[in-house]
């Protein structure tokens, strides 16, 4: 069946690596002919990327097929299917619950999408979850879609073997492996050279990459890559606190073009709860990291995940994850009740034992404090002024410019003659929790 002027619609849940299977997922159909669409009323296969990570990304998924199911009903030549760690975490289960899809495939098995399809062409389900120990996606140039044409994501290695004991990570991506950094590098100046001027690097644990057993650790590869160009902006996420290296700090301050932004999940501020969770490492060791950054780095950006009502969680470890809170003063952080993940370790040994009304109590304790946080570290930077990076009209008036600065801060500030693309310097002149506004000076 010939597959010229097909629309593929895809849809994406869950992080930055979700974002960039994506991208990838559309290079590989766009070689079998698929150009991407933007409605999924038109659309002739319609691709559900999915997340894992939490209960309620599963559950907006399944919201969201419930309206895909429709759409099949009035288009029964509509393929569907269901990517990512969801496909891969329930497997033949999604087909038997969701009977109108018509592949599952897991994000290792992208490669496969081809054949996958033509078997969908003849009347049969299709279903690849297939971990690997090698796939990257090395040599495969993603399809940039509905990017902003500044700031794009390069996956530089894939899967986790951590073993958080509240995480499905290491089941849904495998084992870990690192790219060919000679291929990371390529694709980060072929992008300077189309005019992104960001590029974020991304792994399960991005500071764990490690090509050919050291021979190019993480921070040799920031610095290969800020090489690339001045004019290029580096950031990466997500980072592991046991992985901060005082290598990895000093080439963030040694290289202006390197971002001076970590993201350090820290979970809890409780040893005792980090132990539980696996976490390999100490409150202590944590804080010990979190002075290096920023005694290398005195005006480093901060940000963290936290986990509220963690199996056995009492008040005394809750209040330590505010002490410690309180203490980093996190620009912003990214905050959940805690849900636990069939077949994960904590599944299989803990109970789920912390009440849920107390679990949401201390979440909106976690979450009022980090506003408080937010609002001072912002309010600090009033007067100060920044090299922005300009992304965006805003959305609040296409007279606004909207771009970060290297600490990952959203500035607005008016238009005038600037556009995307464009080095800003910006004073800060007022801001919310959220926001700095400000005003182009200057260099």
């Amino acid at each position: 069946m010939s597959t010229e002027n097909k629309k593929l619609y895809i849809e994406t849940y869950g992080c930055q690596m979700n974002v960039s299977d994506s991208e990838i997922v559309g290079s590989i159909m766009k070689d079998i002919g698929y150009e991407q669409g933007h409605s999924p009323e038109n659309a002739d296969v319609i691709f559900i990327n999915t997340c894992s990570i939490r209960d309620n990304a599963e559950q907006r998924v399944k919201k969201r097929l419930k309206e895909i199911r429709i759409l099949k009903k009035k288009n029964p030549k509509l393929t569907v299917g269901i990517l990512g760690c969801m496909a891969e975490r329930l497997k033949e289960k999604l087909i038997e619950e969701q009977e109108f899809v018509d592949l599952i495939v897991g994000p290792d098995a992208y490669r496969d999408l081809p054949k996958l399809i033509k078997t969908v062409e003849t009347g049969r389900k299709a279903i690849n979850v297939l971990l690997s120990e090698e796939e990257t996606y090395a040599e495969i140039e993603p399809v940039r879609y509905g990017d902003n044409g500044i700031s794009a994501y390069i996956s530089i290695m894939r899967g986790c073997q951590n073993w958080c004991t509240y995480c499905v990570v290491p089941f849904t991506r495998g084992k870990e492996r690192s790219r060919d950094p000679q291929t990371i590098v390529e694709e980060a100046r072929d992008l300077f050279n189309k005019g992104y001027r960001e590029v974020t690097l991304l792994g399960q644990n991005v500071n764990s990459y490690n090509w050919n057993d050291k021979e190019v650790e993480f921070h040799h590869l920031l610095k290969l890559i800020a090489e690339v160009s001045p004019l290029l902006r580096v950031r990466f996420a997500t980072s592991h606190p046991k992985d901060i290296s005082d290598n990895l700090i000093k080439t963030i301050a040694d290289n202006h073009n390197i971002c001076n932004y970590i993201h350090l999940p820290v979970q809890s501020g409780s040893t005792k709860m980090l132990k539980k969770m696996n976490r390999k490492y100490t409150r202590e060791w944590y804080m010990e990291r979190i002075k290096a950054i920023k005694k290398h780095i005195p005006d480093c950006g901060l940000s963290t995940d936290i986990i509220a009502g963690f199996c056995t969680e009492t008040e005394e470890d809750h209040q330590e994850t505010l002490s410690i809170m309180k203490w980093a003063e996190y620009d912003y952080a990214f905050m959940f009740k805690y849900s636990e993940r069939p077949d994960t370790i904590a599944a299989k040994k803990f109970a789920d034992d912390v009440p849920e009304e107390v679990k949401s109590r201390r979440l909106q304790e976690i979450i009022a404090l980090q506003g408080e946080l937010s609002l001072k570290r912002n309010t600090e930077d009033i007067g100060k002024t920044f090299e922005v990076l300009v992304e965006k009209i805003s959305k609040k008036s296409d007279q606004e410019l909207a771009g970060r600065n290297t600490q990952n801060k959203m500035i607005v500030f008016p238009k005038e003659n600037y556009k995307p693309g464009d080095y800003v310097m910006v004073k800060v002149h007022k801001c919310t929790a959220a926001t700095l506004l400000g005003t182009a000076v200057e260099n």
